[in-house]
């Protein structure tokens, strides 16, 4: 046999064999292999969120999901809801799971002891960590993004990830035809259109490892991609947080992105109060669904993910009446801003214009009646 095929059985038989291992021993707690390594992070890391042990086991959502329940069922541990953010609940072992941590570390000692025999356990260590680090970086032969379409690179921003230093990506291809819209060519995208090649950006990116913190996912509408999540994979990767901009039209797809447990932010565009989300959205009223924009606000309202909601504001197209129906349907939300009107060469559609400075002042002080701490965003002055 290769050694190709000798690597893929060691790897399989140590993972098995540590696995029967451990299932046998923890017969009488329960419990399992599966949910052994959870209780340790929970245990070394009291109060940690279920997102953040996603994110450190690099594991699939779901997986997290029912070994943490697992854990509950049998007290081992407990979730409380965070004081600061009823969305979040923080995770704690309990006064049964005290009891017994001495003994499963001494478990898991003992097995490293027997395992590593004629076996130099910290060069073996090394060898582990550096083959871990090397395998997220691998990127298969095949483009995992080949159906994604990039439209534009905007290579740094202080301004898109709340907090970070960033770069925003944008996706060619949008569901809905605001009228207002500064990015025609990425709504309509036309037959001579350049796209930027993803493996040319997951390179870019590498190279900007250390410099940059996060990277923004705008569009066009992201969503609309059935390249998205491969793409985003390979970006986590390489050590970045994610945000995705949406216009909340594609809830299903919304929710898809949320179970991947790869995004940890997301902003969605609120268009406008119901009377006038079709015209402001470019949709003709029969073809409109508000029932759509409504399933993803709650949906993103009840994902524990870190979100805003925003509006731009444009004087033919909003009032405070308008706004402040958006708002009382956000009552309870942290972070909602309006941002105001900018008009650009490459608009959809030509003659619209935006509040002043004070008169957007005047809209939040209305709007903070049912959201207290909205903000305004990208005011300019008179």
């Amino acid at each position: 046999m290769n050694s190709q095929g000798n690597f893929m059985i060691h790897l399989s038989v140590l993972y098995r064999n540590t696995q029967k291992y451990f299932d046998h021993a923890l017969e009488q707690y329960h419990i399992g292999w599966g949910q052994l390594m959870f209780l340790f992070f929970i245990n070394e890391n009291e109060g940690i969120t279920m997102q953040e042990v996603t994110r450190i086991g690099e594991v699939d959502k779901g997986t997290t999901t029912k070994s943490i329940q697992k854990l509950q069922e049998q007290g081992y541990v407990r979730a409380i809801q965070d004081e600061n953010d009823k969305r979040v609940k923080r995770l704690y072992t309990t006064e049964k799971a005290a009891g017994m941590m001495n003994t499963l570390y001494e478990l898991r000692n003992q097995y490293r002891t027997m395992v590593f025999q004629g076996v130099d356990e910290k060069q073996f260590e090394q060898m582990m960590e550096t083959a871990c680090d090397n395998s997220r970086n691998i990127e298969p032969e095949e483009e995992p993004a080949l159906n994604f379409r990039i439209g534009g690179l905007q290579k740094m921003t202080l301004l898109d990830y709340p907090g970070k230093v960033a770069c925003t990506i944008f996706t060619a291809g949008c569901n809905l035809k605001c009228p207002f819209c500064h990015n025609k060519d990425l709504v309509f995208v036309p037959e001579n259109y350049t796209f930027y090649e993803p493996l040319s950006v997951i390179a870019f990116l590498r190279k900007r490892q250390g410099l940059l913190d996060a990277v923004c996912i705008s569009g066009g509408e992201p969503l609309m991609q059935s390249g998205l999540i491969p793409f985003v994979q390979a970006v986590k990767k390489l050590g970045y947080l994610v945000k995705l901009d949406t216009n909340g039209y594609m809830p299903d797809k919304l929710q898809e992105a949320l179970d991947s447990g790869l995004f940890d932010y997301v902003a969605m565009d609120i268009k406008n109060s119901r009377k006038h989300y079709a015209k402001t959205a470019g949709i003709p009223e029969d073809a409109f669904s508000y029932a759509l924009v409504e399933k993803s606000i709650e949906i993103l309202k009840n994902s524990g993910v870190d979100h805003e909601f925003r509006t731009t504001v444009v004087k033919e197209l909003h009032t405070e009446e308008d706004l402040c129906e958006i708002a009382k349907m956000l009552q309870g939300e942290e972070k909602y801003y309006l941002q105001q009107y900018m008009d650009s060469d490459t608009v959809i559609q030509k003659g619209f214009s935006a509040y002043n400075k004070e008169e957007m002042e005047q809209l939040l002080q209305a709007v903070r009646a049912y959201v207290p701490k909205a903000e305004l965003r990208g005011v300019k002055g008179e």
